[in-house]
């Protein structure tokens, strides 16, 4: 055996026999009176520090479990806020503009000690004749775009769809202005509109507002070609309006 490991083998037997005397002279003090009530402190707070290290891991884990919750949020705050800057950069151009007007409205300083002059109403005005209200469709959803068929809509966007509902719209005012308008204010070209709006009405449209393809051409710029009929589809499939036939003409009804 070489001499190093000679030396080895003694120091870890030393070591040993230390760890012994030790151990014996430490259990020696337990048995003293004096030293037993310290090492009974000692006990008490090692029980005490014990307790309060497990109650520091529950908080550990508890705020662990609060920072993973945080970060949840965090993260689907930052989606919510790409989604608003993403609508909010991709208003669709349908949606009416709204404005705020304020009335401010100047009160002079009274005098409390003078008499106040009470102003007359000045007589209010002869209120115009109501105008009869026209009913037309309601613009798409985005969720009911969403629950259109892709087979249906193929690449046809939300815009487009509510464009054309914007132009129908356009149709069916100024069709219903003509038929609300007094006969004797009429134009020659506006009669003969009228004329052909009265034909066209039959049982089933009584008390419906329709147009038809003429009533397309002569109010907007829409054509009515493939792609007007698969939008019309389209909103058959949303409900906006419904097809009423009869002698060789198509009336789309709003619903």
């Amino acid at each position: 055996m070489a001499s190093s490991d000679l030396e080895q083998l003694c120091s870890h037997i030393n070591e040993k026999i230390g760890n012994i005397k030790r151990m014996l002279s430490l259990r020696n003090c337990g048995q003293e009176p004096t030293l037993k009530t310290t090492l009974d402190k000692i006990g008490d707070e090692i029980i005490v520090v014990n307790e309060l290290l497990n109650k520091l891991e529950l908080e550990i884990q508890y705020q662990e479990q609060t920072n993973h919750s945080l970060k949840e949020l965090c993260a689907s705050l930052e989606e919510d806020y790409k989604d608003v800057e993403h609508l909010k950069e991709n208003i669709p151009p349908h949606l009416p503009q709204v404005t705020v007007t304020q009335n401010f409205v100047n009160v002079p300083d009274v005098d409390p000690g003078e008499p106040v002059k009470v102003e007359e109403p000045a007589p209010t005005k002869k209120q115009p004749k109501e105008q009869r209200s026209i009913k037309e469709m309601s613009f798409i959803t985005s969720d009911e775009f969403n629950g259109i068929p892709a087979y249906m809509k193929s690449r046809l966007t939300y815009c487009q769809i509510n464009d054309v509902i914007k132009e129908i719209n356009k149709a069916i005012v100024s069709k219903y202005k003509i038929l609300y308008q007094p006969k004797k204010s009429m134009s020659s070209v506006a009669r003969n509109l009228y004329h052909r709006f009265i034909d066209e009405e039959t049982k089933d449209t009584k008390g419906h507002y329709f147009i038809v393809e003429a009533d397309i051409k002569e109010f907007t710029t829409l054509k009515a070609d493939k792609r007007f009929h698969v939008i019309l589809n389209i909103l058959r499939h949303c409900r906006r309006l419904s097809e009423v036939r009869g002698g060789g003409l198509t009336r789309y009804v709003i619903t």
